[in-house]
């Protein structure tokens, strides 16, 4: 089976309008401080999110796409989001489907915080391009996905061919865990419709070589645990040896729910069994990536990953759960920090969890096994945030699995690749319970060294064009499935 655009015409075409349309409208997006509510609670005062909207909004009004509309809807009370519906075009309803059948495209347009550590001459809020990379935050993580949606529809058109109904939802609080979007698609379910393909442009690669696509995602449940053993700090002269350090107490609490030498989670709640064909695909993935699973991590010299088998490091990162200490609170910075006993710490916990667990029921798990028998009597609390579902998609339909094979080979010249990936994308679990019938494509440009959410991110633009013309080639195939 072959493409059925015509391949060199497809990939000048996504050059051109990559380079003259869509990298100058990144830019101008980079620029914009809009970070996720979560880290900006002041977001409707300060405009950064409605700054992005608009553009994002006025950029995808201007394309040349027959029918197109474009809408931002607002509920009292959260964040935006960008409606898009663009009509079916020749036909392209899809065989046995109707005239309804439709395609979801998904992205969002917030965006993490700063962070740290970025190189000269880099920054958050300032855009550089050094060759194929696009550097600042948000490109990759997920400015990019309106347009490259749009292009993928552009570029199905311009070679005559169909396509079904599609809406595009660009929603404004992904950053955050998306709490906003189910009220969202609710309000606008009979807009939407019942999608029979759902493509999301907010995951990964495992290298810039061929088409990657995600079958799974982690959870994530994150809360704040602190520990108290005094009313106020004292001279740790006097009280040290007497009363317990609140960081000790932390570290024994810590050791309930992860083993310090091995990082493997010991809350038997928050393990499942792994599906066999998950594993197999991990290790068809770690023998294409090779040393490359924990090669494009920037360890420092010397330093190693936790295991050396590729395969294993897969599934640690997808399918086993994981603890990050994210943030700390009650440490006076090292210039400021005197000889005291310091009467609590507080820190801030990320667990991630894996595909098919219950994140509320993991949540409890976590609280009680801190807050339980606390050493010394010390006051424990573990607050927790809400929690986000992992994903494990639905098996491929024949047609899907056949369409995206076709378009890694044609426009990549290498087979495609399904792996699982360790972060979370709410919207997949509430889509995928909302509309159990629907095939997945989840892929993106999330590639090595990208670092999304961390410093230097950048957005791989030559990844990004032959991305936009696989989606555009698997369009096509959808509207004339069998």
């Amino acid at each position: 089976m072959s493409t059925k655009l015509s391949i060199a015409d497809v990939e000048a075409s996504a050059d051109r309008a990559w380079e003259q349309e869509i990298v100058p409208a990144l830019v101008d997006y980079i620029r914009i401080p809009n970070k996720s509510p979560s880290f900006d609670p002041a977001w409707r005062e300060h405009g950064h999110m409605d700054r992005a909207v608009e553009l994002i909004a006025g950029w995808c009004q201007k394309q040349p796409i027959e029918g197109l509309t474009v809408e931002v809807v607002r509920l009292e009370g959260r964040t935006p989001v960008i409606y898009i519906e663009i009509p079916a075009r020749g036909g392209g309803a899809g065989k046995g489907e109707g005239a309804g059948d439709t395609v979801l495209l998904y992205g969002h347009l917030d965006k993490q915080p700063e962070m740290v550590g970025w190189r000269e001459p880099l920054g958050p809020w300032e855009p550089v391009r050094e060759g194929d990379k696009l550097y600042g935050r948000g490109g990759a993580d997920d400015g990019y996905s309106a347009f490259a949606s749009l292009l993928a529809l552009r570029l199905v058109a311009e070679q005559g061919l169909p396509h079904a109904r599609c809406v595009v939802l660009i929603e404004a609080c992904e950053e955050s865990g998306s709490p906003d979007l189910p009220a969202y698609v609710d309000a606008l379910a009979e807009r939407i419709g019942k999608p029979s393909l759902i493509v999301c442009l907010d995951s990964g690669c495992g290298n810039y070589e061929q088409l990657w696509t995600t079958t799974s995602l982690r959870g994530l449940v994150q809360g704040t645990l602190e520990v108290r053993i005094l009313r106020e700090g004292v001279h740790s002269g006097a009280a040290s040896g007497i009363v317990p350090s609140t960081f000790r107490i932390t570290r024994q609490l810590l050791s309930r729910i992860e083993d310090e030498d091995t990082g493997e989670v010991r809350v038997g709640a928050l393990h499942v069994d792994i599906p066999p064909a998950r594993m197999e695909q991990a290790g068809a993935a770690a023998a294409v990536l090779g040393s490359h699973v924990h090669d494009e991590l920037p360890f420092v010299g010397g330093a190693r990953p936790t295991t050396a088998e590729g395969k294993e490091l897969l599934l640690r990162r997808t399918w086993r759960p994981a603890l990050s200490v994210t943030g700390a609170e009650g440490l006076p910075p090292i210039a400021n920090a005197g000889n005291v006993l310091r009467p609590f710490t507080k820190t801030k916990l990320s667990m991630r969890i894996p595909p098919r667990l219950d994140p509320r029921k993991a949540a409890a798990a976590l609280k009680e096994t801190l807050e339980k028998d606390p050493p010394y009597g010390a006051e424990v609390s573990f607050k927790v945030s809400e929690p986000s579902s992992g994903w494990d998609a639905p098996a491929l339909a024949p047609w899907l699995e056949k369409a995206m094979e076709t378009a890694s080979l044609a426009f990549f010249g290498k087979p495609a690749i399904a792996f699982g990936e360790g972060g979370t994308i709410p919207f997949m679990a509430m889509l995928g319970d909302k509309f159990p019938e629907a095939q997945f494509l989840i892929t993106g440009v999330l590639g090595p060294q990208s670092n999304a959410h961390g410093p230097n991110e950048f957005l791989h633009l030559a990844y990004g064009k032959k991305l936009t013309c696989c989606v555009a080639s698997i369009l096509a195939d959808h509207a004339s499935r069998q």
